[in-house]
């Protein structure tokens, strides 16, 4: 057997440049290169690997941690799970700060490979910087953080243990029912220490993604369900992309006239005109998906895991028969909501559930002249939004209608946080699949400019926008500078409404007089946060950073930037000043968000009582 001498950090880079993936036929090469900030843990480890023998891997340069972290995963999401880029940090705050981007990866079930440096495996330093010294088990370091949000962890402690947890990483990285956050803790004397490794381990891999067949007894079982439903509602989620059935779905939905709803992960994979498209369902749902659900007597859950939202915290389904029949490659994802399971790829169960259905000649009973109507009306709120004028200044739907109307038709728009998920879910018309990139898994402040940015990478061709709050933009913007360094050009639309609106609505609808976040001035008066609302200027920051910047106040001066925005040849910012509270709610939805059993106030002991009223409308299962 051929061996040849690395040091772990090299023999790890080495290995990763030749993983691939197949699927359909079709090779991808799995890692395109390595995100990160280098520090005592990892500098003279993987950086002098990165830096003498990088091979084919690109380096990126990140500014913050999890926003490298955020753009790898949006990178990973938008190429549907079939290209990453790694990320690693040194010991302590820089591992630490990708926690949280773990989580966003584990929860929205895409693959992302964090490499964070760890203290020294020989402990003959101890305690250096950043070590925790647990009293308890001195082998605790920061990076056990990662365990509760990894699908894999491993540290590895000598350098031959490399071969078995690299293989285990790719093992779970690239398994469509496990993916998400892999983490492999790198000792940084360990990185360093050489190994005589096999070359096979350096061989080209390609992991081949498995389309799994529904089982004929399930298949069976599924078909015969719809059959006996008349008023079955399909549930897009986001495993309809990740599977590559767009094209699918749209088949079996016209072949048998289904109406479909889409989460926030699945909205594209149906165009937003097509006639069986009846836009968002859930707590940020429109209202004829709504009233469809509450109405269905079958659920067709196609790749979603059924959350909160998309089920109105277990009430939006209010038919007594009513039956879920849930697709998915995941089993914990297939039971939810006791419902039956079809564990397998979307596409190949949607073609096999075709087949099976054509053959007993079903077709729902839904009157498609009803659910043009149904479609219609809903199509008109949103015009009335989308034109939704106010005397005192613009409205968040308004502004939300004019980027619709005056973007690229192929653009993606990425958001993750506060009121615009709600809205864009509702109101945002597709025009092209995949353009519509929400990380709702996590919902994450802070991930749409670093999002933007990944999923610039990812289609350097397509123009992409951030759409993201004050308080988002202010909690992580720092990859702005990275797309400048890299010259991928993105647009960040910023909404300035003073501060976290989107919980702001929240505590009002629930009985409070509103409290903490909104960006006031403390008032020496109340010794509270309830004086002036802070003025920003977020476009002197964004210029601070290399980028370039407007200002917009009205529906036409919004439009006029974007307009500037698309001929500029860098990132660009655009500052939009819109209403507080502007955005939407309702449409027949519910979210569940405890109220206090006690209160001095009679608004939150109603609110509470209501709270009770929808509960009793709730599965239990």
């Amino acid at each position: 057997m051929k061996r040849v001498r690395l040091t772990m950090a090299q023999a790890l880079l080495r290995f990763l440049d030749n993983q691939y993936v197949s699927i359909d036929g079709v090779e991808h090469k799995f890692v395109t290169g390595i995100m990160g900030i280098f520090g005592h843990g990892n500098v003279l480890g993987i950086g002098e690997a990165l830096e003498r023998d990088p091979g084919n891997l690109t380096f990126i340069q990140g500014k913050n941690e999890q926003g490298m972290a955020h753009a790898a995963i949006a990178y990973a999401k938008q190429n549907n799970r079939l290209k990453i880029y790694a990320c690693t940090s040194s010991i302590g705050p820089g591992a630490l700060n990708m926690v949280t981007a773990a989580a966003v990866a584990t929860v929205n079930r895409i693959p992302a490979l964090f490499l964070p440096g760890d203290i020294f495996a020989c402990r003959q330093p101890d305690p250096v910087l950043q070590q925790i010294e647990h009293p308890m088990d001195y082998t605790v370091s920061a990076n056990d953080a990662f365990r509760p949000v990894s699908k894999y962890w491993d540290r590895i402690t000598r350098p031959e243990q490399l071969m078995a947890a690299a293989m285990n990483a790719m093992r779970v990285l690239t398994d469509p029912a496990e993916t998400g956050a892999v983490t492999l803790c790198l000792p940084q004397d360990v990185q360093t220490e050489s190994y005589d490794y096999p070359e096979e381990f350096f061989a080209k891999r390609v992991h081949r993604i498995e389309r799994r067949l529904p089982t004929r007894e399930a298949l069976a079982e599924a078909a015969e369900l719809i059959a006996s439903r008349r008023k079955p509602l399909i549930i897009a989620g986001g495993g309809v992309h990740y599977s590559l059935a767009t094209k699918e779905l749209a088949a079996f939905a016209e072949a048998f006239n289904i109406p479909v709803g889409e989460t926030q992960a699945g909205k594209s994979a149906l165009t937003w005109d097509h006639p069986l498209n009846m836009g968002a369902v859930g707590v940020t749902g429109s209202l004829a998906a709504n009233r469809l659900a509450k109405e269905a007597d079958l659920i067709i859950a196609v790749g979603t895991r059924l959350a909160d939202f998309p089920t109105m915290s277990k009430t939006a389904f209010q038919n007594p028969e009513a039956a879920f029949l849930n697709i998915n490659v995941n089993s914990l994802d297939a039971m939810k909501l006791n419902g039956q399971l079809l564990v397998a790829d979307a596409r190949e169960a949607l073609t096999a559930l075709a087949e099976a259905l054509k053959q007993k000649g079903y077709k729902s009973g839904h009157d498609p002249q009803a659910l043009a109507a149904l479609k219609a009306e809903w199509n008109a709120e949103v015009d009335r939004l989308y034109g939704w004028e106010h005397e005192q200044g613009l409205t968040q739907t308004r502004a939300i209608g004019v980027i619709n109307e005056t973007i690229e038709d192929d653009a993606v728009i990425v958001n993750a946080s506060g009121g615009l998920p709600g809205d864009l879910h509702r109101l945002w018309r597709c025009r092209r699949e995949k353009t519509y990139h929400m990380e709702y898994g996590f919902s994450c402040m802070g991930y749409e400019v670093p999002g933007a940015f990944g999923v610039k990478l990812a289609g350097p061709d397509r123009p992409v926008y951030a759409l993201v709050g004050d308080g988002g933009f202010l909690m992580l913007h720092s990859e702005l500078v990275t797309s400048i360094q890299e010259g991928q050009k993105i647009i960040v639309v910023l909404f300035d409404n003073h501060g976290y609106q989107c919980i702001y609505g929240l505590q009002t609808s629930h009985g409070s007089d509103g409290f903490g976040n909104e960006f006031r001035l403390r008032s020496a008066e109340t010794g509270r946060l309830t004086g002036d609302y802070m003025n920003f200027d977020f476009c002197a920051v964004a210029r601070g950073l290399g980028a370039k910047a407007y200002r917009a106040e009205t529906a036409d001066e919004l439009r006029e930037a974007l307009s500037k925005a698309k001929e500029e040849t860098v990132s660009t910012l655009i500052e939009v000043k819109v209403l507080p509270q502007t955005g939407t709610a309702g449409y027949e939805s519910w979210w569940r968000v405890d109220v206090p059993e006690v209160s001095v106030s009679d608004k939150v002991r109603a609110a509470r009582g209501e709270m009770e009223r929808h509960l009793q409308a709730a599965r239990l299962l």
